[in-house]
C-alpha cells in the first residue's frame, strides 16, 4: 500500500520503520523537512517529501502529529477529499494528565468536522511510540492490540490491514463517535506510563475466552 506519514517525531518515525518493514511504499513529510529526511534515511525503502501535494497518490494518510497541529497538518498536504486518514492523535492537556476534548465529542470527530470528505479512522492512539517501534510481540503469546473506529468501512478495513500487516492484533471499536472511549483509554495508558511510573513499554489490550 502507498502510505504518507505526516509527522517525523517519535510516532511518525515508528510508523515509517514498521510500515516499511511490512513492505508498504512509505513517504514521510513534516513541517521540519530535515527531520523527515533523517527519518527516511534511517529506513531504507522509504522517502521524504515536501508537504505540498504529499497526499497525491497515497492510499492512506497516517496523521502522526499532536492534536493541536492536526487540522493544519492535514490541510498542508493537498486535496484529501476521498482519502483515508488514520488519526492517531489524543487531545491531551499540557501536563499529559487530562483531555481537552471529551464526553460530547472527540479529537477524531473534531478533525473529521474540519475536513469534510475525508474518510477518517481513529486507530493506534493507545499505542506508545516505543511499543510501535519495538513491534507487537510482548512475548509469552501476548500481542499488542490496535483498536480502530470509523464511520467508513473503507477506512476501517485500511486501518485493520495496516495494523495486521505490522503484526498487531486489530479490534473493531465501532463508529467514529467511539473515539470518545478510545481517547480516554489512551489517557489512562499515558497516566500509567508516566504518572504511575510504569514506563512506555505497556499497552492496553482486549482478551476474550474462546
Amino acid at each position: 500500500m502507498k502510505i504518507t506519514v505526516i509527522g517525523a517525531g517519535n510516532m511518525g518515525a515508528a510508523f515509517v520503520k514498521q510500515l516499511t518493514r511490512a513492505g508498504h511504499q512509505v513517504s514521510v513529510t513534516s513541517r521540519d523537512l530535515d527531520k523527515a529526511r533523517q527519518v527516511a534515511a534511517a529506513n531504507p525503502g522509504s522517502s521524504s517529501v515536501s508537504s505540498d501535494h504529499a497526499a497525491q497518490g497515497a492510499e492512506a494518510i497516517v496523521l502522526a502529529t499532536g492534536y493541536a497541529e492536526a487540522v493544519n497538518a492535514l490541510k498542508s498536504v493537498g486535496n484529501l477529499r476521498g482519502k483515508v486518514v488514520i488519526d492517531i492523535t489524543n487531545p491531551l492537556t499540557a501536563d499529559y494528565m487530562g483531555l481537552t476534548v471529551g464526553h460530547v465529542s472527540s479529537a477524531a470527530e473534531e478533525i473529521a468536522k474540519a475536513l469534510p470528505g475525508v474518510e477518517l479512522a481513529k486507530a493506534f492512539n493507545t499505542v506508545f511510540a516505543q511499543v510501535l517501534s519495538d513491534g507487537p510481540d510482548f512475548g509469552s503469546g501476548q500481542q499488542v492490540t490496535v483498536f480502530y473506529a470509523s464511520d467508513s468501512e473503507r477506512a476501517k478495513q485500511t486501518a485493520k490491514q495496516l495494523a495486521e500487516s505490522m503484526g498487531f492484533k486489530a479490534v473493531d471499536a465501532g463508529g467514529l463517535r467511539n473515539a470518545r472511549y478510545l481517547e480516554p483509554l489512551a489517557g489512562l495508558n499515558v497516566y500509567l506510563g508516566y504518572g504511575a511510573g510504569l514506563g512506555t513499554s505497556i499497552a492496553p489490550t482486549w482478551i476474550h475466552r474462546d
